[in-house]
């Protein structure tokens, strides 16, 4: 037997107090011998014995009363059979719907998404649950705990409603474990409905391993029901950008867009994809091999200097929450360069390959000393070029404000070991070669990135590119090129809006001939255009990630007339001069599913079982039973009280004595 409240069974000793009022009473009543009394114990002396029983019957059902109110309080817990038959359903329901963009895919031979098959289930089977068990509703969307009155008003509820949104399944158990333990709930069950999507469900999360060690440590056991839901095997594609740029190109302003296309099926086929520009829709063919192709497309903006929106959507299919992909753009900007750098040839290099052009004029890269970098004026500059040692204090701390407002930085390798870490990367050893055997670059991202391949699909030439020194980067975690013999050339950080990148070179004739242009110049101008996001109001963010304080702004829907929540709902969003594009988050087309098995490893040590699965009788979880110490306390005080009644009334009866008158006449007459 457990207790919810133990700390209630400190009261234990009060079942004393009984006991000492009746020895004080006692106290209170001391016999005094006296003569004339000896005739009246001896007639009471039968039931001396009778006497004794009922007192000790008095002070025994006093001493179980109090001790079945202490134990009522503390809130007793019995499993097995004792606890099925004394509480057979739950005390508390917890209801973990997963709402995420994926559960929006049709049911196999049905027109219901996997979201609305779960909903009903649900309520069907909490249902039987509504008169006995509280039932919460806890969604993967907003994460509120939300108490309904009963199943079936769980269909029309707007957090059971559709969303664009992804599930964090660890921190929906953590909110669930959180409601139990501050509402002090009594015997429960956690059921979840999901389509196990690994990307949701994130098995190596050491959160998992916290909210077992919580669920044990609980006084009462929890069970955890799994409703797990099938996806389909019909056709479904979806669609997501990777780039949007605004740029001038011959005197004219276009729009540059990269999207990945994505289906789960492998043969070839055309795809019609809908693009839809300021309002304005049009559509395109796109020829997909395989199951995965990035789409490059470039439009006209015409005389247009001002910002705007669009989407890029396919046609229907198993899920429509991925057919579409939002975007915004800004107005006509000029972003220009800033270049650190201590070495002077490689300064001029930098300046001049980074050049802007602004009304048919052209401006090389400022040149900002070290010393003056955090007073310099950053209002025009979409890109940080750092030729130096890495940056420290208020430096560091201006370069990352300068990254998280959407700006570029690169770092090229300063030509010594520098144990100072920046965004994790350091810089190592130093390694020099020969012209007869440069170093080479073998490998580079020709899909994205700077260094990727022209708009009429050439290559750079990276791997002409003669290399005599190279510096090791520490630390990096995405690198973008390689050198032959697979050492890091080029790597990237994210942080906030913008992007980081670490060069191993320099553009200095004694380290490579990187100077010479041909790829320098195109890879230094597109982080320029990369950098530009810095200088304008638009943005995009995933849907359910907006940060607190774009929360607490009034955002207008400007893709449609109807009203939309921009936590769970994605679109084109407007507030103020801002314009900010919301998408389904990257994690959401990513098909890994979670197998069964390794679902079951996640709740190890809590009792767990899917919906599909029988439940013996002797598996039940622990019961309250504190109804029976209830009923037993006043049945208690019933029976002392029965005791204490008074006996039945005694009739007296009086025997007359004899007239004087006639004891005298007969004494008289003797």
């Amino acid at each position: 037997m457990t207790f919810l409240q133990p700390f209630v069974l400190r009261g234990l000793p009060l079942i004393l107090i009984p006991v000492l009022i009746h020895l004080i009473n006692r106290m209170r009543h001391r016999p005094q011998p006296w003569a004339a009394m000896r005739f009246l114990l001896s007639a009471s002396r039968s039931s001396v014995s009778h006497q004794k029983l009922r007192q000790f019957l008095i002070l025994l059902f006093r001493v179980l009363a109090v001790l079945a109110l202490v134990m009522f309080v503390s809130r007793p817990l019995a499993g097995g059979w004792l606890g099925w038959v004394l509480s057979p359903a739950p005390d508390v329901i917890l209801i973990l719907l997963d709402r995420s963009a994926s559960m929006e895919t049709q049911m196999p031979g049905a027109p219901v998404s996997l979201r609305e098959q779960a909903v009903k289930l649900l309520a069907q089977m909490a249902e039987e649950f509504d008169e006995t068990s509280h039932l919460v509703v806890i969604d993967s969307a907003l994460r509120a705990p939300q108490e309904i009155a009963r199943a079936q008003n769980l269909a029309g509820l707007s957090l059971a409603s559709a969303t664009d949104a992804s599930a964090d399944i660890p921190s929906l158990f953590q909110s669930a474990i959180n409601w139990l333990i501050e509402n002090r709930a009594g015997t429960a069950e956690i059921w979840v409905a999901s389509d196990l999507q690994r990307s949701n469900w994130q098995p190596e999360d050491p959160r998992w391993k916290a909210a077992q060690e919580r669920l044990a440590s609980l006084p009462q056991k929890v069970r955890v029901r799994l409703l797990s839901i099938a996806g389909t095997q019909e056709l479904n594609a979806s669609v997501s950008l990777r780039e949007v740029l605004r740029r001038q190109r011959l005197g004219q302003a276009e729009l540059q867009m990269v999207a990945d296309l994505q289906r789960n099926v492998n043969p070839s086929a055309s795809v019609p994809l809908h693009l839809t520009l300021d309002g304005a829709r049009s559509q395109t063919e796109v020829m997909m091999e395989g199951q995965a192709f990035r789409w490059r497309h470039k439009t006209a903006l015409g005389a247009k200097t001002g910002g705007g929106w669009g989407s890029l959507e396919l046609a229907a299919d198993a899920n429509r929450r991925d057919n579409i992909a939002y975007f915004v753009y800004g107005s006509e900007t000029v972003s220009r360069a800033a270049v650190v750098a201590a070495d002077a040839p490689s300064a001029r290099f930098l300046r001049l390959a980074a050049t802007s052009v602004a009304n048919g004029a052209r401006q090389p890269a400022e040149l900002v000393p070290a010393s003056g970098f955090t007073s310099a004026n950053w209002q025009d500059k979409g890109l940080l070029i750092w030729h130096d040692p890495l940056p420290v204090d208020a430096a560091a701390d201006r370069v990352r404000a300068f990254v998280e407002e959407g700006g570029a930085a690169i770092f090229f390798a300063p030509g010594q070991m520098d144990s100072q870490r920046f965004m994790g990367v350091s810089w190592g050893e130093v390694k020099s070669t020969t012209e007869v055997k440069p170093f080479r670059v073998g490998r580079w991202e020709e899909e994205e990135g700077p260094l990727a391949k022209t708009d009429e699909g050439l290559s750079l030439p990276v791997s002409k590119v003669i290399f005599l020194r190279r510096q090791i980067i520490s630390g990096a975690k995405h690198v973008l090129a390689t050198f032959e013999d697979g050492t890091p050339f080029l790597a990237r950080q994210t942080l906030g809006r913008g992007e980081l990148y670490f060069c191993a070179s320099s553009p200095n004739r004694e380290w490579s001939s990187l100077g010479d242009g041909p790829v320098l110049v195109p890879m230094l101008q597109r982080l320029m255009q990369t950098g530009s996001r810095r200088l304008q109001q638009q943005d995009s963010a995933a849907c359910g990630d907006l940060s607190a304080a774009d929360q607490a702004r009034r955002w207008t829907a400007v893709d449609t007339a109807a009203a939309k929540d921009i936590r769970t709902q994605a679109g084109i969003y407007r507030s103020g001069d801002r314009m900010l594009a919301v998408n389904r988050p990257a994690a959401e087309d990513e098909p890994g599913v979670l197998e069964m098995e390794e679902t079951r490893r996640l709740f190890e040590g809590v009792p767990f079982h899917l919906f599909q699965e029988n439940r013996n009788a002797t598996e039940h979880l622990q019961g309250e039973f504190w109804r029976v110490f209830l009923f037993g306390m006043l049945l208690f005080l019933v029976v002392e009280g029965l005791l204490i009644l008074p006996r039945g009334t005694v009739v007296r009866r009086e025997v007359s004595a004899p007239r004087r008158s006639s004891v005298m006449s007969a004494s008289v007459g003797g």
